[in-house]
């Protein structure tokens, strides 16, 4: 059976339950079609390049799909008649990657950089920004070559 990855763009103003319902709603599509969705996972909401149907940001999730492929085309009529669903791409693959995907590896590295980064040197208000007190008055300024 034919391998794919499938991945949607769901509109910002839906909640993460929904986009959970609109998942589970497409994979029983597959299944309905003789296929299975081996991995499900959602990268959140992220920004778009440009905007997508006056939406600046969506819920992207991605789908490892083994189906034939009346059942995948079933899925993606469904997608285009929604109106929750920005965008979509089905890529057929050779076979699917069973680790986690490139943007939850990057995810992970991300969590990481959030710890605390130790005793670091606090920066003082008037570093930058702060007041430079009195500094006179200014020269007067010569144009056009008057002396």
């Amino acid at each position: 059976m034919p391998l794919y990855e499938h991945v949607f763009l769901a509109r910002q103003d839906v909640t993460a339950q929904q986009v959970e319902t609109m998942v589970e709603t497409y994979k029983g599509v597959i299944e309905a079609g003789g296929g299975t969705v081996e991995k499900i996972e959602s990268w959140g909401v992220k920004s778009l390049a440009y905007r997508i149907k006056k939406n600046r940001k969506a819920h992207f999730t991605l789908l490892n799909i083994s189906a034939p492929p009346a059942a995948l085309a079933e899925m993606e009529r469904q997608m285009q008649i929604s109106e929750d669903v920005l965008r979509f791409m089905t890529i057929r693959v050779e076979q699917l990657e069973a680790e986690p995907s490139a943007m939850m590896q990057k995810r992970d590295r991300d969590d990481r950089k959030d710890r605390d980064r130790g005793d670091r040197p606090r920066r003082r208000d008037d570093d930058f920004g702060g007041d430079r007190g009195d500094r006179g008055d200014r020269p007067e300024r010569n144009f056009g070559g008057e002396n």
